[in-house]
């Protein structure tokens, strides 16, 4: 085996598996002699262990290629990936804002493979304190990208989220829950939803039943059948049994505000806006704003004494 300068590069003649090589060691004279000398020695290693070095460099360039995936390209492969698991699909954003607001920005054009608890901690820091559900959302997140990521193949490490955890310790905000109404009041609130409006229907509908306000904004028509409301499967959060439809049982008076809802009903939805679609989370909530209440919609019926 020996090293020559041919046609200005560096080539390196080996044997391997009784079969001659020439593999190159890069052009001159960018690459220095010793350089080529060095990276022929460990050429020549790696034939003395029963390997053939170019392929043994291919190899490595392949893996370094596959280890580029940047985190931008994991995170929304991985989003797409669990999109089934989501509520319509993960249209409303909410699973993958975590991530888009506050890590992708800064992390989002680094190598995944890279992407260590420091990274992560430095990332995370100015939110742990302050957005606390919303910085640990973002980390769970991150955990099922790097786990994602493994599970395609890349070198990532699967503990950078836990490491990061304990490097960022204890967060020092404390959630606050939005309040309800306590029970005692709920009587004369309701009775003071009186004026037929879309808004207070919607209200005094929502604190017979109980149920989330996103079924309840999108009740249509078709969903009322006698005394029972069946809300579609895929309105409502958090069952386990996707499958699985949600019945309510309609009191006469939930009936009667119903009844009252199909005169503003816009292609079979009960409540819908001034403009499109339906009425919104924040419909309810100005009311209540208006009223210098701190609560806020679904929770009106539910604060116990």
């Amino acid at each position: 085996m020996k090293e020559e300068q041919a046609r200005g590069k560096w080539v390196l003649r080996v044997t391997v598996y009784g079969r001659r090589r020439e593999m190159g060691l890069g052009p001159f004279p960018t690459v220095s002699l010793a350089e080529a000398r060095r990276k022929a020695d460990e050429a020549r290693a790696l034939v003395r262990n029963g390997l053939d070095p170019i392929k043994e460099r291919e190899r490595a360039k392949r893996e370094a290629a596959r280890n580029l995936h940047f985190l931008n390209d994991i995170a929304r492969d991985c989003f797409e990936a669990r999109k089934a698991e989501l509520k319509g699909d993960g249209a409303a954003g909410r699973w993958f804002s975590p991530l888009e607001i506050h890590v992708l920005p800064k992390l989002g054009k680094t190598p995944i493979a890279d992407i260590d608890q420091t990274d992560i901690r430095d990332c995370l820091k100015p939110i742990w304190h302050t957005k606390a559900s919303v910085a640990e959302k973002a980390l769970g997140r991150l955990s099922l990208c790097l786990r994602h990521a493994a599970a395609l193949g890349l070198t990532v490490d699967l503990q950078a989220t836990d490491k990061a955890r304990a490097l960022l310790g204890k967060s020092r905000h404390k959630i606050e829950n939005i309040p309800s109404v306590p029970w005692q009041d709920v009587p004369a609130f309701y009775a003071s939803l009186n004026d037929g409006s879309i808004t207070h229907l919607a209200l005094r509908l929502l604190i017979l039943t109980g149920v989330r306000s996103r079924p309840l904004r999108f009740l249509h028509e078709s969903e009322i059948e006698d005394d029972v409301w069946t809300i579609p499967a895929e309105a409502m959060k958090g069952r386990k049994d996707a499958t699985a439809a949600f019945r309510v049982p309609l009191v006469p008076e939930a009936l009667a505000i119903i009844n009252d809802a199909r005169r503003h009903a816009r292609d079979g939805f009960l409540f819908p806006s001034m403009r499109k679609g339906v009425i919104s989370d924040a419909t309810m909530a100005r009311l209540m704003e208006r009223r210098k209440m701190a609560e806020r919609p679904p929770r009106l019926p539910f604060q116990p004494a």
